[in-house]
C-alpha cells in the first residue's frame, strides 16, 4: 500500500454479491470488504460466498476479509476458505501473533481496525501500526456486551482520526458514518490514505449506483 500516492482509495464494504462487486469497481472503487462471520453489524455472509466473489475480482483491486477471528489461527483458518488478498482484523489480535500470521501468509496484506473510542485509540494505532500494513478507524465498541466491530453508520472523533494520521506511521483507511454529504469534511479534517464506506451508498441493505456516483463525485472534488 503506497501511502505515497496523491489517489484517494475507496474501499466499498458489505458486499453480497459478485454483481455487487461489479458495480462496486465500475464506480471506482479500488477495493471491496467481504463480511464473514460477526457478532453483530451488517453485511455478514457465508465463506464460500466470500471466496467465489473475492475470485471473481481482477487485479490490482484489494480483496479484504473481515475477520471476527482473535487468534492466529483462527484467522489463517478463515483466510483458508476465502482466499481474498488482504486480511481486516476487526478485533483485538490476542497475544499479537502478527507474526504468525505473516510467516503462514506472507502474500497476505494485513490491515487493523482500530475502534476509535477516545485518545488511547490514538496510542493503540501507534503501537499496532508496526505489525501490519495499514490501519482502518472505524466507530464500533469491541467492550460491549455484544461487540460492535463495525457497520455501525456513525461517526466518530475526526480530530482523534487525524491524529492517528499524524501519528501511526502506516496508511490510514477511515470508516464509520461516512456519505456523500459529509465526505470533503471527512478528507479535509483527517486526510486518509483512503475512505471505507458501507451504509452510505445502500438503499434498504442494496447497494445503490446513484449513491456510489454521488459519493464517488463528492470524494473527488474534495
Amino acid at each position: 500500500m503506497d501511502s505515497n500516492s496523491d489517489t484517494m482509495r475507496i474501499k466499498i464494504c458489505c458486499i453480497s454479491s459478485e454483481d455487487e462487486a461489479k458495480m462496486a469497481i465500475s464506480s471506482g472503487a479500488s477495493a471491496i470488504g467481504l463480511v464473514g462471520k460477526m457478532p453483530s453489524g451488517p453485511g455478514p455472509i457465508g465463506d464460500e460466498l466470500i471466496r467465489s466473489i473475492a475470485a471473481s475480482v481482477p487485479p490490482p483491486i484489494a480483496t479484504f476479509l473481515l475477520t471476527s477471528e482473535q487468534t492466529a489461527e483462527g484467522i489463517i483458518t478463515h483466510y483458508e476458505r476465502v482466499h481474498t488478498n488482504t486480511i481486516q482484523i476487526v478485533d483485538e489480535l490476542l497475544g499479537r501473533e502478527y507474526a504468525v500470521v505473516r510467516n503462514a501468509l506472507p502474500q497476505v496484506k494485513l490491515a487493523q481496525v482500530i475502534h476509535v473510542i477516545g485518545e488511547r485509540s490514538v496510542d493503540e494505532a501507534s503501537e499496532l501500526a508496526e505489525f501490519v500494513d495499514a490501519i482502518l478507524l472505524d466507530s464500533g465498541n469491541p467492550t460491549l456486551a455484544v461487540k460492535e466491530l463495525g457497520g455501525t453508520g456513525r461517526r466518530h472523533d475526526w480530530k482523534l482520526s487525524r491524529k492517528i494520521v499524524e501519528t501511526c506511521g502506516k496508511p490510514v483507511f477511515l470508516a464509520g458514518g461516512l456519505n456523500a454529504e459529509n465526505v470533503r469534511e471527512a478528507i479535509e479534517t483527517v486526510q486518509p490514505f483512503g475512505l471505507d464506506i458501507c451504509s452510505g451508498v445502500r438503499t434498504s441493505g442494496k447497494l445503490d449506483a446513484a449513491k456510489l456516483d454521488a459519493f464517488f463525485l463528492a470524494a473527488q472534488k474534495a
